[in-house]
């Protein structure tokens, strides 16, 4: 591979051709031509005026007669033998140039100018001078240069079993060589380089993630081979703080580097000026690769945001999460909690839209969250309507395998195909991308991914076979290079699909920093549209219109909103009120009196376990169950869920699955995407 820039003899000597064509400019460029080849006429010159000089001294003196004839044979056998390390053409015509320059220069010391001498100085120092100017120009064959940049070319790419191909132009940058590479006609396709792209690793003595190949989409034998010979990313890069505190969130989120140290960044919401669409994400990796810290990267980004809310579900219980906690919108742990949040994403996709729809909006941009006092974009027929923005919504579900084990997952998949149009992005964060984890219908709806560290067989359903052939290998990596990622996504380039990134590290010292994004969020963060509280309060009631407060208590259960006091009661004052009035004079110390013999033999029955409900009384205690179900927030159910509790006064399987029909009848649950689960609907008096 030939280097195209200002030091290549081609180019120079295209240098030299170029000039003005003025008197003026003319004489210069004769003048800049003849100057390479004038230091052997200036030597000849320089012989003469010597020989001359020297003549003064030297011609009545036999011992500088003996002298000068030894010392022309010494620096004759001096220039012969430092030509050892030269090729022999070079070594005979320096050592004849000297022999014959000393030679002149004796004679004329000793005898003068005469004829001899004369004739000597002109044609034989012409001869030497203008031999060495043939040599000057004959060093220069283009040819050869050419003939042995496609010779090294040739071996490597018959080496890699590409005997054939053509480099036809190579672009050199900092850390990374790009080479347009053109196959033979019949022979050989694109996906012949794609498979010699490990044995070309070798031969170049690099990684095999710093060779990739991107196939020209309008040719079957052309692309560019991309080599990045040194790795970037080894040097760990510690996150600081998010990148765009206060922005848009229609802005990039910045989330590491490349292999070549340009910013890894990715786009949730869509761009109708440019054509970029909006997109959902998956983020993926083993344990160990980093994931942890990329999802991180990815929150922290979103909640510097001014226009933009995020409902997450983490089931570690917010073990990496927490110091984000409270400026998130919604948090739930897993479980049913979950479950909830998912019926309510499903269920503010629809009036999102419509809102969007009413005010003008093909899709969700920065000016939708805002007041909305443009007439263009107005809900109403004359003059701006004023109503209150909508900022972009973020669900994001972490360790979401766990969650599709307990629920299924169509609620995912009826959100990833809908909810881009409402201006919102779903996040499913996982480890393994495998069909047992994932469906192939929920996967193929996230458009994006981030990829870390995979097992290998898990590579096809991370990364599309475009960007596996073209040398993403997340399997090279498993857990062994924590934060190395490879980031698929609208708006960036598809030629760098393929290229690796390292997201920031989070270190303990980011804990603080997160917590003053999380105040930062909650006084200067977007606050929750009506349009998008009134449909999620719909559908999960408490669970949602109740969050703050829920989330406000510590892991003891108690309130972190105590009074001055610190919001405690005497305990013993406390007791006395649990006391029912007539067993006030009852001494509990006091021993228990003997059992009068007229009861002692009294035997009875076996105590029945249940109470005798009747229908009426069992069908108004399943209605409390449910109320009770709405009233802790959870607001997904399903027979199984309530077994217990319909034990206890009596009640079957059977007669459970009958009551919950009547419920469904009666507008009171509504059959959730999963099979055998329920959604309550919230009572009147809750919405």
């Amino acid at each position: 591979m030939s280097k195209k820039d200002s030091t290549d003899p081609e180019v120079q000597h295209r240098e030299t051709l170029e000039g003005a064509s003025t008197g003026k400019g003319v004489a210069a460029w004769l003048a800049h031509r003849a100057k390479p080849y004038t230091p052997p006429w200036i030597t000849v010159a320089a012989t003469g005026v010597a020989g001359t000089l020297a003549w003064v001294p030297a011609h009545d003196s036999a011992g500088y007669a003996v002298g000068l004839t030894l010392g022309s044979v010494g620096i004759t056998a001096a220039t012969a033998w430092a030509g050892k390390t030269t090729s022999p053409q070079r070594r005979l015509h320096s050592a004849v140039t000297v022999a014959a320059g000393s030679g002149w220069f004796t004679a004329t010391a000793l005898g003068g100018w005469t004829d001899f001498t004369f004739g000597a100085f002109w044609l034989g120092g012409s001869i030497l001078a203008l031999s060495w100017n043939i040599r000057q120009i004959l060093r220069r064959n283009p040819d050869a240069v050419q003939a042995a940049a496609d010779s090294a070319d040739t071996s490597l790419l018959e080496k890699v079993k590409l005997a054939g191909a053509k480099i036809r132009k190579t672009e050199i940058e900092p850390n990374r060589v790009t080479a347009e590479l053109t196959l033979p006609a019949g022979e050989m396709t694109n996906d012949d380089v794609t498979r010699a792209l490990p044995n070309i690793a070798s031969a170049l003595d690099v990684s095999t993630t710093a060779v990739r190949y991107l196939p020209d989409p309008d040719s079957a034998r052309r692309g560019d081979l991309v080599v990045v010979p040194r790795d970037m990313l080894a040097e760990v890069v510690e996150w600081e703080m998010p990148t765009n505190v206060g922005g848009s969130i229609a802005d990039p989120l910045v989330i590491g580097r490349y292999d070549d140290g340009s910013p890894l960044q990715l786009w949730l919401p869509g761009d109708p000026e440019i054509g970029r669409n909006g997109t959902h994400l998956l983020i993926c990796g083993m344990t160990g690769s980093g994931k942890g810290d990329g999802a991180l990267n990815v929150l922290t980004e979103i909640m510097g945001r001014r226009d933009v809310i995020v409902w997450l579900s983490d089931p570690k219980s917010f073990q990496d999460f927490g110091p984000l906690r409270p400026g998130l919108d919604w948090a739930v742990e897993g479980g049913a909690e979950t479950e909830t949040m998912v019926s309510a994403f499903q269920a503010v996709i629809p009036a999102r839209t419509r809102w969007l729809g009413a005010h003008g909006y093909r899709q969700w941009v920065p000016a939708a969250a805002e007041q909305q006092n443009d007439p263009k974009h107005s809900c109403q027929k004359r003059g701006a309507c004023g109503c209150e923005g909508m900022p972009f919504l973020v669900g994001w579900f972490e360790e979401a395998a766990a969650t599709i084990r307990f629920m299924g997952d169509e609620g995912f998949t009826e959100i990833a195909q809908l909810a881009r149009a409402a201006g919102a992005a779903l996040v499913i964060s996982l480890q393994r991308p495998s069909h047992d984890q994932i469906s192939t219908s929920t996967r193929a709806s996230l458009p994006s991914a981030l990829v870390f560290g995979l097992d290998a067989r898990d590579e096809g359903m991370a990364l599309p076979a475009p960007v596996l052939d073209a040398g993403a290998h997340p399997g090279a990596w498993a857990n062994r290079r924590p934060g190395y990622c490879y980031l698929v996504t609208p708006g960036v380039p598809e030629q760098r699909y393929s290229s690796p990134g390292r997201t920031f590290r989070f270190t303990g010292q980011a804990a603080r920093v997160m917590e003053q994004l999380a105040a930062w969020a909650v006084r200067h963060g977007a606050k929750v549209d009506p349009v998008t509280a009134k449909a999620a309060a719909a559908t999960a009631g408490k669970a949602y219109t109740d969050r703050h407060t829920q989330d406000a208590t510590d892991e003891d259960g108690d309130s972190v909103y105590a009074d001055g006091d610190g919001g405690e009661q005497d305990d013993d004052t406390d007791a006395e009120r649990r006391v029912d009035p007539e067993d006030e004079g009852i001494d509990p110390q006091a021993e228990l009196p003997p059992v009068p013999e007229a009861l002692a033999g009294i035997t009875f029955g076996p105590e029945s376990t249940a109470p005798d409900f009747t229908p009426e009384e069992a069908r108004a205690a399943m209605e409390a169950i449910v109320a009770q179900f709405e009233a802790t927030g959870v607001m997904v159910i399903g027979p199984k869920d309530v077994m217990d509790q319909a034990a206890e006064f009596g009640r079957s399987r059977p007669w459970v699955s009958g009551e919950f029909r009547r419920l469904v009848e009666e507008g009171r649950l509504v059959p959730s995407a999963q099979k055998g689960r329920y959604r309550i609907v919230p009572a009147p008096a809750l919405v």
